[in-house]
């Protein structure tokens, strides 16, 4: 198992596309896609990091969610204000799913840590998943609560067939915290986005 690199990450994104467009193109355009019938996600991420937060998308996408950004959010008020506290609470519970992308960045982020607290409390444990992404992609280590919520990882065959001696498809999975006796639970990121 492994946390995802941002080179890596900018590697799918790239492989999802036909044809090259701007990060801001692409992020534009996604928001005017059709959210019929979708499994909807609330995406925690840092402002600045809109290379992160389109390769994620894309991530996403191809697995036929719809993905909620706030500042793509034309009910947003244009100033941030108390006001923009409260939207983002409405959409956090709005949504099925709340996705914190752990950046570095966003793990320092004020309102990234804020809008997490307000997710623990409408979508844990169930409906809540960091997806930690590191410039290194070898290993993730934050702030010390960050290890309570499940994330998501790329997850080889042989990484956790050794580890369990289970069998499982290569692909991403939700991975639950270890539990008292050192066991965690792997779902499937389809699975998990299903229920």
């Amino acid at each position: 198992m492994s946390v995802l690199s941002k080179s890596q990450l900018y590697e799918f994104r790239n492989s999802t596309r036909y044809f090259s467009k701007a990060v801001t193109e692409s992020l534009n355009e996604f928001s005017s896609e059709s959210k019929t019938g979708k499994t909807t996600i609330f995406l925690s991420h840092k402002h600045d990091e809109r290379k992160e937060l389109d390769s994620v998308i894309s991530f996403l996408k191809k697995i036929n969610v719809n993905v909620y950004v706030d500042w793509l959010d034309e009910g947003m008020p244009k100033t941030t204000s108390g006001k923009t506290a409260t939207r983002i609470k409405l959409k956090i519970k709005e949504n099925d799913k709340f996705i914190f992308l752990a950046t570095e960045g966003a793990i320092n982020s004020k309102w990234c840590n804020w809008e997490l607290g307000f997710g623990d409390s409408h979508k844990f444990d169930r409906n809540i998943a960091l997806f930690p992404v590191r410039d290194d992609g070898f290993s993730f280590s934050g702030n010390e609560y960050l290890q309570i919520y499940p994330r998501i990882e790329y997850v080889s065959r042989n990484s956790v067939s050794r580890r369990i001696g289970g069998y499982f498809d290569e692909g991403y999975y939700v991975i639950s915290p270890r539990n008292e006796d050192g066991t965690s639970y792997y779902t499937k990121i389809e699975d998990w986005l299903k229920r």
